[in-house]
């Protein structure tokens, strides 16, 4: 069977085209899909009763299944599981005036960062482009209000499996998809250098808002909190970020993860602020408070820290921000999400 939420509208229509549909049927179809997230082929009323019972036949709409919904004041956060049994989870976020989506693009993850719970998992295994708009779609579905923002934040490494990422980036985008704004989506990534290189040769992608996550202003420290710096390096990380094809009204975000009494020091501040500063137009930096973990043994700094650490960036003229997280008493934040704490939860 074909699955519909994996397909762009060129390969639906070659699909139908060889079943002996009309072309056109292909954005009735997707419209249905990626517009009014229906998952059953007999409401699709704009189709004939033969037309709907192929497409029975030849098609499935989804392939998560929604296990449970955790909620909190500022988030909802979904479990999923796929049909070979894992469980991944995607976080709503209530903003302000809008709804961000923080989807997964793995299942666990193998870049090993030392504060992040999803890295005790390891990877298991990559999400299919299915997997990942399933999320959005079967979100959507059930919350009243557009869901405008999506990021790629939750469990796993875009980058690490970029040809699934970006071919639901396609359909996110696209008119005949889901159509969301270029600027609605974001790819978060801890720095591979060459899909950062891959990225910015890219027309659809380098389009995206991108944030990499740096955590320490020395290659020493990075190694220390982020093993996968051994072979991505920080001045190579820098270098391919100061050559990305970013507009001039465009900027890089640059992620900090604040850890207490590790990298959160205003000697480290300065450290950071000094090997950025050159670049200041090229950046932003988004400072992000630790959120805590049972299973790792880091503590959040205090918020009197966190503003000195933001001031001494200011002094150097650098955009900082300070970003704090949400769903973290239902560890659906940043650095929170993970597969084997969930299998405990729903069994």
């Amino acid at each position: 069977m074909w699955l519909l939420s994996s397909l762009n509208l060129r390969e639906l229509t070659d699909i139908l085209r060889g079943l002996g549909l009309e072309p056109y049927r292909a954005s009735q179809i997707l419209d249905w899909v990626y517009k009014k997230f229906e998952t059953d082929f007999q409401n699709m009323t704009n189709l004939s009763k033969a037309h709907r019972s192929l497409l029975t036949e030849h098609f499935k709409v989804h392939t998560l299944e929604l296990v449970s919904k955790v909620p909190a004041e500022d988030s909802v956060k979904y479990i999923f599981k796929t049909e070979d049994g894992h469980l991944i989870e995607t976080v709503l976020i209530f903003e302000r005036d809008h709804l961000t989506l923080c989807v997964s693009s793995q299942v666990g993850c193998a870049v090993g960062c030392r504060f992040c719970a999803t890295a005790k998992d390891g990877l298991l295994r990559n999400l299919t482009t299915s997997e990942i708009i399933d999320q959005y779609l079967l979100v959507q579905k059930e919350t009243p209000n557009r869901i405008r923002n999506v990021v790629f934040m939750g469990m796993g490494e875009p980058l690490a499996n970029y040809e699934a990422v970006r071919k639901a980036v396609e359909i996110m985008v696209s008119p005949w998809g889901i159509d969301l704004s270029k600027r609605r989506v974001s790819i978060s990534t801890s720095g591979l250098v060459s899909q950062l290189r891959r990225m910015a040769q890219d027309p659809l992608m380098r389009e995206l808002n991108l944030a990499v996550s740096i955590n320490a202003p020395s290659q020493e420290l990075r190694e220390t909190l982020m093993p996968i710096s051994k072979t991505n390096s920080l001045e190579e990380i820098l270098k391919a970020l100061i050559e990305f094809p970013y507009p001039p009204d465009r900027r890089i975000m640059l992620e900090y993860v604040l850890i207490k009494g590790v990298n959160d020091s205003p000697t480290q501040a300065k450290a950071l602020a000094e090997l950025i500063a050159p670049y200041r137009k090229k950046f932003k930096v988004n400072l992000i408070p630790y959120n805590p973990d049972p299973s790792i043994p880091f503590e959040r700094p205090s918020m009197e820290g966190v503003y000195a650490f933001q001031e001494v960036l200011r002094k150097y003229n650098i955009s900082t921000f300070i970003r704090l997280s949400k769903g973290i008493e239902v560890f659906g934040a940043c650095g929170q999400l993970r597969s084997k704490r969930l299998e405990l939860m729903v069994k």
